[in-house]
């Protein structure tokens, strides 16, 4: 059983996968969705889980640094608890302050150009939520 992470925003949901054994977050894909026009890729996802056995899901937790939650909050619990009814699996809300600035950090010191950071940055945020949680439970 592999465990999903997903960084969830209102564009796209970047997603990452643990190993059989629950120990390392890789990073999978980036999905398209638009949270305005109520399209949140859950067909894709569910997609994803079956096709790797995925038992449980992490959903990043936007907070604000106050640990307040904001819209962006709101949103992820929401899809949270959508992905909860819709797969019938158990998914838990990790608080994911900063993952993307810290996502954002490594690629700027990898010299990975603006482009191909636009386009990895969202399932490198997932992986760190993912390897948080895992990193967590060990």
């Amino acid at each position: 059983m592999r465990i999903m992470g997903l960084d969830v925003g209102s564009k796209t949901i970047g997603i990452a996968l643990s190993d059989e054994l629950g120990w390392t977050a890789q990073g999978l894909e980036t999905i398209k969705i638009n949270e305005d026009e109520n399209e949140f890729g859950f067909d894709e996802v569910g997609k994803i889980i079956k096709e790797n056995d995925v038992g449980k899901i992490v959903v990043g937790l936007p907070k604000n640094m106050n640990g307040r939650i904001g819209p962006r909050g709101e949103a992820s619990k929401y899809y949270a608890s959508e992905l909860e009814k819709r797969f019938g699996i158990p998914v838990i809300l990790w608080d994911e302050r900063l993952t993307t600035m810290a996502a954002e950090r490594v690629l700027l010191e990898a010299d990975v150009s603006r482009k191909k950071r636009k386009k990895v940055i969202d399932k490198m945020a997932a992986s760190m939520i993912l390897q948080g949680y895992l990193d967590s439970i060990r």
